[in-house]
């Protein structure tokens, strides 16, 4: 049985703004507010694990333990079988390099590590992201959500962020790169992620 929220007010474990817009509409019909890390003055904790729930734990009992409030945190990748599921939790460290992270850089290297396996088509894939809502007192409730699909080439689009441009999710013509952002929303992983928690803690 899922421990049920009934506060007010909830951290979202992240410095991102758009995330935490994200989050805000969500949770609006509800009547809980929501304040970031950066609101707190809290630094970034470094994700060490190796899951999507692992690092996602981490951010979120930090954020509690800090602030004493209930704080969500979300950890999320891509998961590509021809790649043995890389990159996983290093999805974002794909992209990095001296001048920042790029992309199309990452992208452009999924596809020539696919290319150098001769990885069977379709390139089956999968966007993953785990939502964890941890309590000061060290509780916390898990929730996995995933949206299936495909690694195509060459990249199309130029709506979304990150590996959008080269996924295909299941049952669609277009990448997440091409695809509204309010329908990409309504499908994807996270969102997969957020309708079992709220089913889960808050209606």
């Amino acid at each position: 049985m899922n421990r049920r929220f009934d506060g007010k007010h909830l951290v979202v474990a992240t410095h991102n703004a758009g995330k935490l817009e994200e989050i805000q509409a969500l949770l609006e019909p509800y009547g809980i507010s929501v304040s970031s890390n950066a609101d707190h003055g809290l630094p970034e904790p470094d994700e060490t694990e190796t899951t999507f729930a692992g690092n996602a734990r981490i951010k979120a009992h930090a954020a509690a333990k800090a602030t004493g409030l209930p704080a969500l945190a979300d950890d999320s990748g891509i998961e590509i079988d021809g790649l043995g599921g890389q990159p996983g939790v290093h999805t974002a460290d794909w992209a990095e390099g001296p001048d920042g992270r790029d992309f199309v850089r990452a992208m452009t290297r999924t596809w020539e590590m696919l290319e150098e396996v001769a990885a069977p088509y379709p390139r089956t894939a999968r966007f993953c992201c785990t939502l964890v809502l941890a309590w000061p007192d060290g509780h916390d409730e898990i929730f996995p959500g995933v949206m299936a699909g495909e690694i195509v080439w060459p990249m199309r689009g130029n709506l979304g962020h990150g590996y959008d441009p080269i996924f295909q999710p299941d049952g669609y013509s277009q990448t997440f790169g091409e695809m509204d952002r309010w329908e990409k929303n309504r499908i994807s992983h996270r969102a997969d992620a957020f309708r079992k928690l709220v089913a889960g803690c808050f209606a």
